[in-house]
This record gives C-alpha cells, structure tokens and sequence, in this order.
C-alpha cells in the first residue's frame, strides 16, 4: 500500500507521504491501543503513574488481566515500567499516546 504524495490534513496543511515501515508501525500502535481496557488503562495513566493493584481496583477488572493488557501495551511501547520495590509503576511512554485515546475517546463521546 502506497500513500499518494501531495496529501494534506484536515486544516490544509501539506504532508509528507510516510514510509511503509511507518505506517507498519502505526498500525500495531493503533492494533495495541484497540481493546477497550487498553483504553481504560491509557486514560489511568494518563492522570499519574500507576502499579497493578491500583489499575485493578480503578478499573475492576482482574490482575490477570490487567497485566497482560499492560504487557501488550509495553511491547508495543506504549507504557513502561519501573520497579519500586516488590511493585512495578507503569506510566505511559509519551504524551501523543494519551492524546491520541483522549482524541478517540472524545470523537466518539461528541458523535
């Protein structure tokens, strides 16, 4: 799949045609960030840096669970993790990934 030259934003804006590796990339970035806790998790720590046991009682679901959302997040380079004694905090990456689940989030709340 090629992208066709010349493209431009929403606001007019010229943009450079991406590589293919690019948007490969965006895609398993888009793919990491589509399961609705995935989601939920993003918009947790978005607010601050959070170990296992606070996304679990913020978001009810299972520590099972939460941990393997949060190791496709990570190995999609979505959040990372720092050791703090017995407990790992996670926090996200980069701000453009809150923005683009807040931007979602936001599409979808005013559609």
């Amino acid at each position: 799949m090629s992208v066709p030259t010349g493209q431009h934003d929403c606001r007019g804006e010229h943009l450079a045609p991406p590589s293919q590796h690019t948007l490969t990339l965006a895609g398993e970035l888009l793919r990491a960030l589509s399961a609705p806790v995935r989601i939920a998790i993003v918009l947790q720590l978005r607010e601050s840096e959070r170990c296992v046991h606070e996304l679990v009682g913020a978001l009810g679901v299972t520590q099972p669970l939460i941990s393997q959302h949060l190791r496709v997040l990570k190995s999609a380079g979505v959040v990372c993790g720092e050791r703090s004694g017995r407990e790992v905090l996670y926090r996200l990456a980069d701000d453009h990934l809150a923005h683009i689940v807040v931007d979602a989030v936001a599409h979808v709340q005013e559609g």
